[in-house]
């Protein structure tokens, strides 16, 4: 190759190892923005707050290094104590929730326990009726929806075997009617 060539390949070389600063400084930059402003980092918001590709940041480890550990440290990273994963955050957040759902539902079996006493007091109180008497109903309609369930099992079975019958009767039908 000429002189000339060669000048005009290490231009090419220097102007792309140029504009590969130029982006990784609009990454460190960025990324110094989303931590400031308190947004959630991430590889894609990076990406895009720098006017890059994401390719990019994955062919560039350093910088990759750099946002995986902005996106493991807690927004507004300057705080004092011991330091929180998001991810940790996160399963607390998640565990809390859970915990609130068992205490909700804790609470409104109580709440039907305390209802259904006081009713009862109440019953005894005013000389309207024994609970004896309310027991032995409750338990007739124990015993008749446990009946109610049997029969309806049975009647989805008769169901299915009528329907059953019917299919081989139409397919017997169709093999009586076919000519040969």
């Amino acid at each position: 190759m000429s002189k000339t060539g060669s000048h005009r390949t290490e231009a090419m070389v220097l102007g792309r190892q140029a504009d590969t600063e130029r982006r990784r400084a609009r990454v460190a930059q960025a990324l110094r923005d989303l931590q400031a402003t308190g947004e959630e980092v991430s590889v894609t918001a990076v990406a895009r707050r720098a006017g890059v590709d994401r390719t990019f940041l994955y062919r560039h480890r350093d910088l990759l290094t750099q946002i995986h550990t902005a996106e493991q440290t807690p927004a507004g990273g300057g705080a004092v104590g011991a330091a929180v994963s998001r991810a940790s955050l996160m399963a607390d957040l998640a565990a809390a929730h859970e915990r609130n759902a068992r205490l909700t539902g804790r609470i409104t079996l109580l709440e039907q326990r305390l209802s259904q006493l006081m009713g009862e007091q109440t019953w005894r109180d005013s000389g309207l009726g024994a609970p004896d008497s309310v027991d032995k109903l409750q338990q007739r309609i124990v015993q008749l929806e446990q009946e109610r369930g049997d029969l309806k099992l049975k009647l989805d079975e008769a169901i299915e075997d009528l329907d059953a019958a019917r299919s081989t009767n139409r397919e017997l039908t169709r093999a009586l009617n076919q000519p040969g």
